[in-house]
């Protein structure tokens, strides 16, 4: 397969023969350099030429290489890589096929263990996956061939460079204009909330969004295990997850930055992504005064919200019981999220209810479908938080 950069179809072999050859010899990568390496292989040394392949050569060394262009693409939130000949984006409308590829699996391996070693992670056979924020803030997850197949997976996910605010949301048609008058109040009474959903179904944007409507005057501290919450307010402080470095130290977990977050007196506590034992700090946090709550929660629909919660709960050593108990006094809503035709939407509020056994269901309060607005049993519960 040949390498097309610049309009010119390369051969493989002329792109490694240059690469051998240039590291080979001390110097910086340059036109120059390249013409040279060119000539010492006996291949044709035309302008063009020489410019496509360093243009080849100086992708695989600087930022992401051949995926460097679909990541600045407007709206762009997700770039993955199946091997050397799929990749494919998500501009807010689905998975689409780039018109991108890599000349070998050897390439996509290589890609990946650069992007990993900017971050300080090794990514080899003896450790053949990765999950890093590099530099630009973009989340980082790759496996390496032959654990991954066709080859070789590279998941990026492009951060928000700015966060929508409610109205652009029902522009996208994320929201109704009756929805986003609902979560403005949601917002404005400080109620606790959960925002759920399937994975890239919106929950970060939206979080965002709601964020921004805060009061200016107070103070948001963010906990992530990846930052990638931007909210637009004056007063916000982010807290993110360190994972453990090559010698195996140094990780710092989200549920020990909860308790951080709880000393540094916020108006309003956020986990950006509630996945492991720091539902337990979360929990106890939300049920000791913490008014305006909230993050996010990857669940398939709102009435699995108790059992995920209870879940993780146990797994971080509190009961089913006291899980059930804590869910029901921390939070008030749940907002959830899904995608209809492609598009990120709101599907659903709940509320949840504790019933005579303890344990916590979520009643739909009021959902979108196909038919429209639709309201449920806890309708008037709603109204009477939103108050």
């Amino acid at each position: 397969m040949s390498v097309s950069s610049a309009g010119i179809d390369l051969a493989p072999e002329v792109v490694d023969r240059v690469r051998e050859w240039l590291a080979r010899s001390a110097g910086p990568l340059t036109p120059h350099r390249v013409a040279e390496a060119l000539r010492a292989a006996g291949r044709p040394v035309g302008d063009a030429t020489v410019l496509a392949v360093y243009e080849t050569l100086r992708r695989d060394v600087v930022g992401a290489g051949p995926l460097e262009p679909l990541l600045r693409l407007p709206g762009v939130t997700d770039v993955l890589v199946n091997g050397p000949d799929q990749v494919f984006v998500d501009r807010g409308a689905g998975l689409e096929q780039a018109a991108v590829s890599f000349p070998d699996e050897a390439a996509v391996r290589r890609l990946a263990q650069r992007l990993a070693a900017t971050a300080g992670r090794r990514l080899d056979d003896a450790a053949p996956y990765a999950d890093v924020r590099l530099a630009d803030g973009t989340r980082f997850h790759a496996v390496l061939a032959p654990l991954a197949r066709p080859g070789t997976a590279i998941s990026l996910r492009v951060p928000q460079r700015r966060a929508f605010d409610l109205a652009e949301l029902v522009e996208h048609r994320m929201l109704t204009a009756g929805g986003a008058d609902l979560l403005r109040r949601l917002v404005a009474a400080r109620r606790a909330f959960l925002v759920t959903g399937g994975t890239g179904s919106g929950k970060t944007t939206l979080l965002a969004a709601l964020l921004s409507l805060a009061d200016p005057g107070e103070r948001l501290v963010i906990v992530e295990d990846s930052s990638e919450l931007r909210p637009r307010h004056p007063h916000v402080i982010g807290l993110e997850g360190r994972p453990a470095n090559i010698e195996g130290a140094g990780r710092v977990e989200v549920s020990a930055l909860v308790r951080q977050a709880l000393r540094m007196r916020p108006d309003r506590l956020i986990v950006g992504e509630v996945r492991g034992a720091e539902v337990v700090d979360l929990l106890a946090a939300l049920n000791t005064g913490h008014e305006g709550g909230c993050g996010t929660l990857h669940a398939n629909s709102a009435s699995d919200v108790p059992a995920r919660v209870e879940a993780l709960a146990l797994a971080a050593g509190l009961g089913r019981e006291a899980a059930h108990s804590q869910l029901a006094s921390a939070f008030d809503v749940v907002l959830h999220l899904g995608r209809v035709e492609g598009r990120r939407v709101l599907l659903e509020i709940a509320v949840p209810r504790r019933e005579p056994s303890g344990l916590v269901v979520m009643e739909p309060a009021i959902g979108w479908g196909p038919r429209g607005v639709c309201e449920g049993p806890a309708a008037e519960a709603l109204s009477g938080l939103l108050a």
